[in-house]
């Protein structure tokens, strides 16, 4: 049975984001890079999913916090998303890797991406911008 229709609710703000993607950052199992991402994705209906890196010795495993937050996500029923924040622990803003960018695209194009780096340095876009002439679930037969 599907859950219940939420109701549309205000988008967290920039700082509430970015406290939420920097408190799952302090949860990444990072050991072999040393680098250290939170993320936090924004519903359409408002509530937030969080992730971090998790990196494995055998390196192809290894989720990244974009890619963790959206099967939260999905997981618990969201499928359209209003904004991604990325923070990392190194001193620049790190965008996400093109693995992450196609996984946010098989949701839209129009997605904001706000990337932090830890002297608070903030880099703003949008995943059009990132990821231009995309391929996405329209270009499918019977696709979106």
């Amino acid at each position: 049975m599907d859950p219940p229709p939420t109701t549309a609710s205000a988008t967290p703000s920039d700082d509430e984001l970015i406290a939420a993607a920097r408190a799952a950052q302090e949860r990444a199992h990072s050991p072999y890079s040393g680098v250290r991402v939170g993320a936090a994705l924004v519903a359409d209906d408002g509530r937030v999913f969080t992730g971090c890196n998790v990196e494995n010795a055998s390196l192809g495993l290894t989720m990244c916090a974009e890619r963790t937050a959206l099967g939260r996500a999905v997981s618990e029923g969201a499928r359209a998303f209003r904004a991604c924040v990325i923070s990392t622990d190194r001193a620049r803003p790190l965008f996400p890797c093109g693995a992450c960018r196609q996984a946010l695209r098989e949701f839209g194009r129009t997605l904001r991406i706000l990337c932090v780096g830890a002297g608070g340095a903030r880099v703003e876009r949008t995943l059009e911008e990132m990821l231009p002439d995309s391929f996405g679930p329209e270009d499918l037969d019977g696709g979106g």
